[in-house]
């Protein structure tokens, strides 16, 4: 089936030019108007060969009518704010846009996907990210329509829109405020889930984590807002090895064996737009390792009055998985 992507791909490359090289043979193949290229500086000199490979992929292999926006510091921004900065830098250019890291494999039909729902919810509040990468779908049976609604929604494979992207706080300067106002009770409901991100929340504002997308869960939910997921995984996470940011490096997490489908179309839309409980209780549960049993909630008690035992009861953990 032929189609034309008319919508800006942005690309988040960094020191791994292989897994660059295989989303960009994707991107290539879905020949896109415009590309926006967000790659960070190095860490260190040993890491400049590795960031230049990666930049001349982007150089020398765009073969195709594409306009490139290359936004390449000599130095290093670190993850959180290369991305951060980066997307509102991509949104000062256009108003909507597909974006991928370079360990996000998609399909081609998510290029096609993502295009068609940015029209279709353009205006909508409610829909603030379109999902392709979905580990609901191992649910069988999740959705009888093309997609879903969720109060998540995963950015392995996403697209936005720069009137969402306007409520984005990468440093959540609100959040002491945030917390006090008790809104994400009202929204994630469980204890165990609310815990959980007062935690993470609480270390992003102290400012003692390199990252950048739990700040855009907590900016879609105060504003009520939406993702729309494929029911079928469109993107493969390539990256769970020791190239790894964040130390993901176990090559046999589930997480990174999803199986991929393609969306068919014409696609099926839902009658309402209201959140899949279903698919939204199992990503807390297994995708995020959030539940609402008594280890659970024993488990971030450690986390917050305990931090070193809870710190090597996790490194344990991780051992014994690998053994």
């Amino acid at each position: 089936m032929f189609f034309k992507i008319t919508t800006p791909v942005v690309l988040i490359p960094f020191i791994r030019p292989e897994k660059t090289q295989r989303v960009f043979d994707e991107i290539r193949r879905a020949r896109p108007e415009k590309l926006f290229v967000l790659s960070d500086g190095p860490r260190n000199a040993s890491e400049w060969p590795k960031v230049k490979a990666v930049r001349a992929i982007i150089d020398n292999q765009v073969d195709w009518p594409c306009q490139v926006f290359k936004r390449y510091p000599d130095r290093n921004l670190g993850c959180k704010d290369n991305i951060a900065s980066g997307i509102t830098w991509v949104f000062e250019h256009v108003e909507e846009a597909i974006i991928l890291e370079d360990d996000c494999l998609p399909d081609q039909s998510f290029f096609l996907f993502c295009q068609e729902l940015l029209e279709k919810y353009r205006n909508e509040p409610r829909i603030m990210q379109i999902s392709g990468y979905n580990f609901a779908s191992r649910i069988e049976a999740i959705s009888d329509k093309s997609y879903f609604f969720s109060n998540i929604g995963m950015i392995w494979g996403w697209a936005t829109w720069k009137r969402a992207w306007q409520y984005y706080d990468v440093n959540i300067s609100n959040w002491p405020e945030i917390k006090r106002s008790g809104i994400l009770k009202n929204i994630l409901g469980a204890d165990a889930i609310v815990d959980h991100y007062y935690h993470l929340f609480d270390n992003y504002y102290a400012q003692k984590i390199d990252s950048w997308d739990s700040q855009w869960f907590l900016a879609r939910w105060l504003q009520g807002g939406l993702s729309a997921v494929s029911k079928n995984n469109l993107v493969q996470n390539i990256g769970f090895d020791k190239e790894a940011t964040h130390n993901s490096i176990d090559p046999g997490d589930a997480r990174a064996h999803v199986l991929v489908k393609s969306v068919e179309f014409p696609l099926v839309h839902p009658n309402q737009i209201v959140a899949n409980d279903k698919a939204d209780a199992y990503m807390f549960k297994h995708y995020l390792s959030i539940n609402r049993f008594f280890d659970q909630k024993l488990l971030w008690f450690m986390k917050k009055r305990v931090p070193a035992l809870h710190a090597f009861l996790k490194r344990l953990k991780e051992q014994y998985k690998r053994h």
